[in-house]
């Protein structure tokens, strides 16, 4: 009996789609052997037993998930409660579960806010086993292109929550489900809605429409992803699209097991769109969408009729004649409409699909809509079966749709936050959140943004602008050539290689600036010695540290300029192949420039591409590397849309470089640094992911804490001139009340800095705080890499009403509102569980205390960052590291401050850090080393965290914004 064999026979017994039963008995019976439980436990916390881990934690997703399966009664999902039932289904002995919680913990996945749903669970472990389908099929094709098989089980747990959450296609009354997927840029949110596509064709719905962007080359894109690992070759037929496909030529397409055009069992799936066509009229070929029928007697969705018929499926671009085709079209036919359970999938949804129209101006109280938005309620108004499912890495402006529109795309019945992937690069992959490390001591082993990021600070018709571009453009080279170093040492080949230039959205400006790094290559000499000293000195500077300390683990790098010398006339080479090395991509054709066409499907593309809209929603450019951006724009989710830097960068991620300016041109002329305004929408994001995290929950009666009507409120953004969204696409709604218990809040939110007035009021209301700090002391937090460190601190106890005096007299951003904590914090006190605060002053050991006028003692002073220089709303954090402590004397059970926090902790006890930031005048630069500093100079900032007992459940309430008030948002 060898170790594979065993290993084979637990995995075999490991299967999600089964309830969970004793796993010794089939085991045994499998090996002719006699293992004893003690020896299957071994194995499933063992690291180097991957087959068995790997089948254990997609095993344990799948159950974990369940959502009310009969062999787990009174679990709620994905709690250790449910897990520890499963085990005991396993007949897993006690004494092993704590070993099988640390190895293989309950993963949380994705954060749903759903409502109640008018029915009971359908989409159970049978209802997958009964038709798996084409689910397996793109399942053949995940592991088959390199996903790891936990990925693909995260996926799969992932995709059953979304159709879950749609109304059985079978059920006799008509119900239209609505839900919003919120991803991240480049993200894989397509693997996810083409894994709920397979699924809920598999479960039975018969027409999908997918709704891409507003541009053929998206819809081409998606049409051919879809194509290629989901529809299958059986499905295309003698299609004309990939004649021209390598892919296609090298039986690259998914081939089903079994031909569904010749199966009664397994629906064929018919395309009324192609690669090079979009929706057309049917005409006479109106037949395409006649379903087919057993029982003429019963309709469509009767399970004898329904899983007998075929899918009709569509891919097609948000344009309103397009359309207005296809519903028109659909009302044509014999099959009654309201019996064909219908998906329909909006990519990118919050791009064309809302709308926009002020409802100050519908007449005769009669709604009135933007043209796709109208298209897009017709469809829904006709497809009586039709679920609608929105997905977008920006939901603000989803989230803001007036619910009360039953024709409108508000996500009514489910928001569900996928998990950031592994492997993903994102926001805070380019940026230093939370690290006070001064500029000059960061090094690209410890700071993102040394190690991929480069400031551009020319303006477009300043001296310095070549310079900023040549550099650009040799790192984009000097890429490439280690890209095909790689290759040389056995890496997989690397198809496409990109750079991508983003400074404007007019079609001009593209021309212009594409004629700029066109002039810019042919002066770059790559091909001649000369440009050899220009790329070593880069090479030395830039790529040889970042990789030193950034390269994936199994990836080489050279080991010297000499070494990569010979790869530089290769890259060069490829990028110069074919009509010209920049190719434009925007709303003109192609043959209005001397170039080759964008085609990533037909062969490898090592190009600079210069756009803008087209490049920055949506599409995916593969094997961007180096980008060049400096491009504003007032809206949040547009600019986070335009990051096409983000994505998965395997085998190359210690190469992304990202050039980013520093001063674009604003309003009145004012300069708008596009770095610290993608940070601060980077971190809003994040911090509104947390909070939907954070209330994803139920209450005590088993209600869900918070629905997605819910959300809107805790949209927030700290840069005044950059709005979530459209303003046009906001709902009236305010949050009302927000508690916490043991989590530390951090109260950054200050307005502009102006004469100074605020900061010395803010002082004047903490002092009677400061006067009660008569002890000192250390305490414990935790440090990177599992150390632990320490600080000192002045502190005291104060009372509640002491502490919650001095906070309203603090002044705040006008986009933000502290009512909400201050309700959380008047609650717990009228209900005696908080009484005081240990009120924390950190005493910096680099830092010197300086004198302060007005104050007898003296006052540590650190610098923050405020979010914006010209704009200046709010700063960038409290002590981030020392919330810890407050934390744990809020009584939170998962922080540890220290023997000091412990002996302050009790019941009714909340933990508060005082702060003071150097603010001067921006005028006057230098920052006070030495006093007395005038308290107009420094920000008075706090973070406090309610006592955990006040709180243990998160508790967020909302109300209705009252009339005559300023909206939020618009009411459209």
């Amino acid at each position: 009996m060898t170790s594979d064999s065993v290993q084979e026979a637990i995995a075999r017994e490991l299967n999600g789609n089964f309830a969970p039963s004793p796993l010794l008995p089939p085991i045994n019976a499998r090996l002719n052997e006699r293992l004893e439980i003690a020896d299957v436990v071994a194995y499933l916390v063992d690291e180097k037993a991957v087959q068995v881990r790997s089948a254990a934690a997609s095993a344990f997703q799948h159950w974990d998930a369940e959502p009310l399966p009969a062999w787990a009664p009174g679990t709620a999902p994905k709690t250790s409660q449910r897990r520890h039932l499963i085990y005991a289904l396993l007949d897993i002995p006690g004494e092993a579960f704590g070993h099988l919680d640390f190895a293989l913990p309950v993963d949380n996945g994705s954060v749903v806010i759903a409502a109640p749903q008018p029915w009971s669970p359908w989409y159970i472990a049978k209802v997958r086993r009964d038709r798996p389908f084409y689910w397996d099929a793109y399942e053949r094709v995940l592991r088959g292109s390199g996903w790891d098989p936990v990925a693909v089980s995260k996926l799969s747990v992932a995709t059953s929550e979304v159709v879950s959450r749609l109304a059985n296609p079978t059920r006799d009354e008509p119900y239209q489900s609505k839900g919003l997927v919120v991803g991240y840029v480049q993200s894989g949110k397509t693997a996810n809605f083409t894994g709920v596509t397979a699924k809920a064709i598999d479960a039975g719905y018969r027409l999908i429409i997918v709704l891409t962007g507003t541009v053929e080359l998206l819809r081409a894109q998606t049409q051919r992803r879809l194509d290629k690992e989901l529809i299958g070759v059986q499905n295309i037929g003698a299609s004309d699209d990939y004649i021209n496909d390598q892919e296609w030529a090298a039986g690259k397409f998914l081939t089903h097991d079994s031909d569904p055009n010749t199966s009664n069992e397994i629906p064929a799936i018919r395309r009324l769109t192609g690669l090079s066509y979009d929706f057309q009229r049917l005409g006479n070929g109106l037949g395409a969408l006649h379903y087919e029928f057993v029982d003429h007697k019963k309709p469509l969705n009767h399970p004898v009729n329904l899983y007998s018929s075929n899918v009709r499926l569509a891919v097609v671009k948000k344009n309103s004649s397009v359309l207005k085709k296809l519903v028109e079209d659909l009302q044509r036919i014999p099959t009654p409409l309201d019996q064909i359970p219908a998906l329909i999938i909006d990519d990118e949804a919050d791009q064309a699909s809302i709308n926009t129209l002020n409802p100050d101006k519908w007449k005769n109280d009669q709604i009135e809509r933007t043209a796709i938005n109208a298209r897009i309620a017709d469809l829904l108004r006709v497809l009586k079966r039709g679920q609608y499912i929105g997905y977008t890495a920006t939901p603000f402006a989803n989230v803001f749709v007036d619910p009360v529109d039953t024709e409108n795309i508000f996500p009514k019945d489910f928001i569900l936050s996928l998990e950031r992937p592994v492997g993903y690069m994102g926001g805070a992959d380019f940026h230093d959140f939370d690290d006070d490390t001064p500029d000059e001591e960061k090094n690209p082993a410890t700071s993102n943004e040394k190690a991929h990021v480069r400031f551009l600070y020319a303006g477009y018709d300043e001296e310095g602008r070549t310079d900023e571009q040549q550099q650009a453009l040799d790192s984009f080279v000097i890429a490439g050539a280690i890209k095909l170093y790689r290759e040389s040492k056995g890496a997989k080949p690397f198809t496409h290689h990109t750079m991508l230039v983003h400074e404007s959205r007019l079609k001009g400006d593209h021309r212009a600036l594409a004629d700029e790094f066109k002039s810019l290559w042919r002066k770059s000499a790559y091909s001649q010695p000369a440009s050899l000293a220009r790329l070593e000195k880069l090479w030395t500077d830039d790529f040889e540290p970042v990789s030193a300390v950034r390269v994936e683990e199994g990836i080489q790098s050279p080991a010297s300029f000499a070494e990569l010398e010979d790869f530089i006339g290769d890259c060069a080479g490829r990028i110069a192949t074919g009509l010209s090395p920049v190719i434009v991509v925007n709303g003109d054709s192609d043959t209005e420039y001397d170039q080759d066409d964008l085609n990533f499907e037909q062969r490898g593309v090592w190009k600079i591409l210069v756009g803008g809209a087209k490049l920055s929603r949506g599409f995916t450019v593969e094997g961007l590397t180096t980008t060049y951006y400096s491009r504003r724009t007032t809206m949040a989710d547009t600019l986070m849309q335009m990051g096409r830097w983000f994505g998965f960068r395997r085998g190359y991620r210690d190469l992304v470089r990202l050039y980013i300016a520093r001063n674009v041109p604003g309003p009145a002329g004012k300069p708008t640094d596009m770095y610290h305004a993608f940070e601060t929408i980077v971190h809003d994001e994040e911090e509104f992911r947390k909070e939907l995290g954070r209330f994803a929950i139920t209450n005590n009666n088993g209600e869900p804490m918070m629905t997605p009507r819910d959300v809107p409120p805790m949209v927030f953004q700290s840069q005044p001139w950059l709005k979530p969204t459209d303003p046009k696409k906001m709902y009236n709604a305010e949050q009302a009340y927000r508690g916490v218990g043991g989590e530390p809040f951090s109260f950054t939110m200050q307005p502009p800095r102006g004469n100074g007035n605020n900061n010395k009021a803010h002082f004047n209301a903490v002092k009677p705080l400061l006067q009660s700090l008569e002890d000192s002391g250390t305490f414990n937090v935790s440090g990177s890499r599992g150390t632990r460190q320490t600080f000192d601190a002045r502190y005291g106890i104060v009372s509640a009403d002491s502490v919650r005096e001095a906070v309203s007299l603090f002044v705040w951003d006008p986009n933000w509102d502290i009512e909400p904590h201050l309700a959380a914090m008047d609650n717990a006190i009228h209900n005696g569980l908080l009484k005081d605060f240990a009120v924390l002053l950190p005493q910096p050991r680099t830092r010197q205390p300086v004198a302060i006028k007005g104050w007898e003692g003296t006052l540590p002073l650190v610098n923050r960052r405020r979010q914006d220089r010209d704009y200046r709303t709010g700063f960038t954090g409290t002590a981030v590291r020392e919330r810890e402590v407050i934390a744990h004397i809020a009584g939170s059970p998962e922080k540890d401050g220290g023997a000091l926090a412990s002996k302050l902790h009790t019941r009714t006890r909340g933990g508060m850090i005082l702060v003071f930031a150097n603010d001067p005048n921006p005028r006057f630069r230098g920052k006070a080393k030495t006093g007395p500093v005038d308290p107009v100079d420094f920000a008075t900032l706090f973070s406090y965290a309610l006592p955990y007992a006040a709180e243990p459940t998160p508790r967020v309430g909302f109300r209705v914004k009252k009339d005559g008030q300023d909206a939020i948002v618009d009411a459209t």
